[in-house]
């Protein structure tokens, strides 16, 4: 098996979120993947084959985290775009087969990445006991962002106190199946960014994601209803750090940003 690590989100080697991607004929068995994700040991590794000329789609896509399979990961998306529009291995419009349907993903002549993904479903829910202490700040609004996504998003008071979260990690797990999407309005946006926000996703094995892309299917709709535009730019304010550019279109929401490859190799076990 041939072995790319990739950061996604960003141009910059080190920063963004790096995605193990493996391009493979087939799938092996689950706990085939599994194994490699744990190895790899990056918040999400995809796995993708080739599909038959002709059906709804150009390529089978899976996406494992070192700890379990998940419905949706941008990222990782983004990061398997790159690897096979930089080694020829597909031209134009790339179509993957996913649990979350089929999702587009295409080169800009820039040389950023744009991805078609479902916008996510929020629901207002009342915020469930614990959820300020285990965060470590009390939330202004809470919503669930349905079953694609898996999380609760939850608005604070700004960007500082986004920038300021120091949450109790293995509390967070109770309160959603994958975890906790902190977000505020952007305290400047002559920086560049409209919002801000951090992903906390301990039920996958993940204490504090890099930059995730599935998370912005939920702050697109949020906040383009809030900030009155439907095009905005979400700074996701992790250490590594990273910008995901978004587009809500009704019921799909558009995300681009950039990749850069930083490891290549094979895998010998």
């Amino acid at each position: 098996m041939r072995i790319r690590i990739v950061d996604a989100f960003t141009d910059r080697p080190f920063t963004g979120n790096p995605a193990g991607v493996l391009l493979l004929d087939a799938f092996p068995d689950d706990e085939r993947l599994q194994q490699v994700a744990l190895e790899v040991n990056h918040a999400e590794t995809a796995f993708a084959h080739p599909l038959p000329e002709g059906g709804p789609a150009d390529w089978a896509l899976r996406w494992f985290t070192p700890a379990a399979e998940v419905n949706m990961c941008g990222h990782a998306t983004l990061a398997t775009a790159h690897v096979l529009y930089s080694t020829g291995a597909h031209e134009g419009p790339v179509r993957f087969a996913t649990r979350s349907g089929v999702l587009n993903a295409t080169l800009s002549e820039d040389g950023s990445i744009t991805l078609d993904f479902p916008t996510a479903t929020l629901t207002p829910v009342e915020l469930p006991d614990g959820v300020a202490e285990a965060l470590g700040t009390e939330p202004l609004a809470v919503f669930d962002t349905g079953p694609n996504v898996g999380d609760l998003l939850v608005e604070v008071a700004d960007e500082r106190t986004v920038h300021a979260l120091r949450p109790d990690i293995r509390s967070l797990g109770a309160f959603s199946e994958r975890g906790i999407i902190a977000t505020a309005r952007a305290e400047d946006p002559t920086r560049g960014y409209d919002f801000v926000s951090r992903c906390f996703f301990p039920n996958v094995g993940i204490d504090e994601d890099p930059v995730t892309g599935s998370a912005h299917t939920t702050l697109a709709p949020y906040w383009s209803e809030r900030l009155g535009r439907t095009e905005l730019t979400g700074l996701q304010a992790s250490p590594r750090s990273g910008r995901v550019h978004t587009e809500l279109r009704g019921e799909r929401t558009l995300l681009s940003g950039r990749a850069v490859t930083v490891i290549e190799g094979d895998l010998l076990a």
